[in-house]
């Protein structure tokens, strides 16, 4: 049985909502072997290049940052394979193509902000909020070949607030979506892990327009 110390994670996440997942894990001891994260991109009014909040924690805390333009590359692969994990964390990043979840041993994880198989895709917080409903979670699971559907190994429930934001909510999500990884990691790293099939009736969650914000 592995101790979360002995375990080596690749991490791969873009977003602030990733961040607290990565700080989990390295508060925990788990060896984070490199992170993958998206380009930098101009923004704000001088368009000056910004890089990803991940990739801002990942230098801070001295860990190799990978930032592949195509997840098919064959360069990609290659540039993984010189960074040997146990496994693959998935927090807020694209879709990877089986030539890359199927590396690990122990497999690729998601941490994703639904009661899978509800809002499946990329703006489930904001679907939530827009169909009304009074709760949502966090799902962790097994990455396969299509978007959101894997084995699911964990699942916590919250109640969304009447007036509760998009925002608000992601915040919370956030914070509750590292404890859930954390947890999924150990029962991982110890052999004890549930694997169950999604059940129920699938909701899309695309992106959402500008128009929808509001």
């Amino acid at each position: 049985m592995r101790q979360l110390a002995d375990l080596s994670v690749v991490f791969m996440g873009t977003p602030e909502f990733a961040v607290p997942c990565l700080d989990r894990l390295l508060e925990h001891g788990v060896r984070i072997a490199a992170v993958v994260t998206g380009m930098d991109k101009p923004a704000g009014r001088g368009q000056k290049m910004q890089s990803s909040p991940v990739k801002d924690r990942a230098l801070a805390a001295g860990l190799p940052v990978l930032q592949p333009d195509n997840l098919r590359d064959p360069s990609f692969r290659e540039a993984l394979l010189r960074y040997p994990a146990d496994l693959f964390v998935v927090v807020a990043f694209r879709i990877l193509p089986p030539e890359i979840f199927t590396l690990p041993p122990l497999g690729t994880i998601n941490v994703h902000a639904s009661l899978l198989p509800k809002y499946r895709g990329a703006a489930p917080i904001q679907w939530a909020i827009l169909r009304g409903e009074k709760e949502t979670g966090i799902t962790t699971f097994f990455i396969d070949e299509k978007m959101d559907t894997g084995d699911m190994i964990l699942q916590r429930r919250t109640p969304i607030g009447d007036m509760e934001t998009a925002g608000e909510l992601h915040d919370r999500l956030m914070l509750i979506g590292a404890d859930v990884l954390i947890e999924t990691v150990k029962m991982i790293a110890a052999d004890d892990v549930p694997r169950q099939k999604q059940q129920g009736t699938p909701t899309p969650a695309p992106k959402i327009t500008r128009e929808m914000a509001h």
